[in-house]
């Protein structure tokens, strides 16, 4: 019976590598068996699951795998249109779905105003500036105009519309926390995959603008002394892994994580290997198949923990 696929989260679809993970380990399929029944080869598939394949395949392919996953037609294509827009328009899209968010928080604070209960929702917002904050956020480009001056402010930039518009620019990323990777061994990962992207919680990240980032916090010592328990780091999809990075890694067919710098080896028969290896001397490295490592995500900030 066909079916649709993951759901689309606020402002953004999931990869569409993700999706045709989820929807070929729903299914019961190894991916031998997706890619004999969609025609393509494993090693190819692989790439589009793990994301090694920056661009999405062409839409034969897709129709392809959706037949071959008993998806309604049209089902994959919303994430393989995601998969090709460009960066710029991304961060737009992200940018517009946090406004939205902050819409509906101010519109929950006014209804509690209005609605008879003793909140002092506004008010309190007021005080704590939490309401600059979600005005902020609704209205990140309101801001300068002939001479440098703010809509609505002075010369000086001391009205109001000018210390909103200079925090909404200052703003840095809202990041999801999902959940925690080891620095020990493999241990079981238990979201759907990453990015959880809607999260309970989130860490704001200056200088990182990847709509794709996600954070983890650190259990077990192996990445010591660099990386402590309890230090929460941040992740970029978009950044190239390279040999010797930190990276989160996913590893199959048990979808565990781990967190470790990884080197990029050649075994004695050709094959492509990937060293698994510690920074503290008392944990031994790990080497795996390439095509056991379902995603390799590169560390770009650590925050540590108090």
């Amino acid at each position: 019976m066909e079916h649709a696929h993951a759901p689309a989260r606020e402002g953004r679809e999931l990869a569409l590598g993700v999706v045709i993970r989820h929807e070929r380990e729903r299914a019961g399929l190894s991916l031998s068996d997706l890619a004999r029944r969609a025609l393509c080869t494993k090693s190819y598939l692989s790439a589009i699951e793990t994301g090694k394949r920056e661009r999405p395949p062409r839409d034969a392919i897709v129709r392809r795998l959706e037949s071959a996953l008993g998806l309604a037609a049209g089902s994959l294509m919303a994430s393989a249109r995601w998969q090709a827009t460009p960066g710029e328009i991304k961060r737009e899209m992200v940018s517009l779905a946090a406004r939205v968010r902050a819409a509906r928080e101010l519109a929950t604070l006014v209804r509690s105003d209005t609605g008879g209960k003793a909140s002092g929702g506004l008010d309190e917002a007021y005080r704590s500036g939490r309401l600059a904050r979600l005005v902020s956020r609704l209205a990140p480009e309101e801001g300068a105009g002939a001479g440098g001056r703010e809509r609505g402010g002075s010369a000086g930039g001391d009205g109001v519309g000018a210390g909103i518009g200079g925090v909404a620019r200052l703003l840095p990323l809202e990041v999801p926390l999902i959940n925690r990777v080891a620095a020990g061994y493999p241990t079981e990962f238990t979201d759907l995959s990453y990015p959880a992207r809607v999260a309970d919680e989130y860490v704001r990240c200056p200088d990182i603008n990847d709509p794709d980032a996600f954070a983890a916090r650190v259990v077990g010592e192996s990445m010591r002394p660099k990386y402590e328990e309890g230090d929460i780091v941040v992740f970029s999809p978009a950044r190239a892994v390279k040999d010797g990075a930190d990276c989160f890694a996913r590893l199959e067919p048990d979808h565990a994580s781990t967190f470790k710098r990884v080197y990029f080896e050649t075994g004695e028969g050709g094959e492509e290997l990937v060293r698994l290896q510690p920074l503290n001397p008392a944990f031994s490295a790990r080497v795996v198949e390439r095509e056991r490592v379902a995603g390799l995500y590169a560390a770009v900030s650590v925050i540590k923990a108090v």
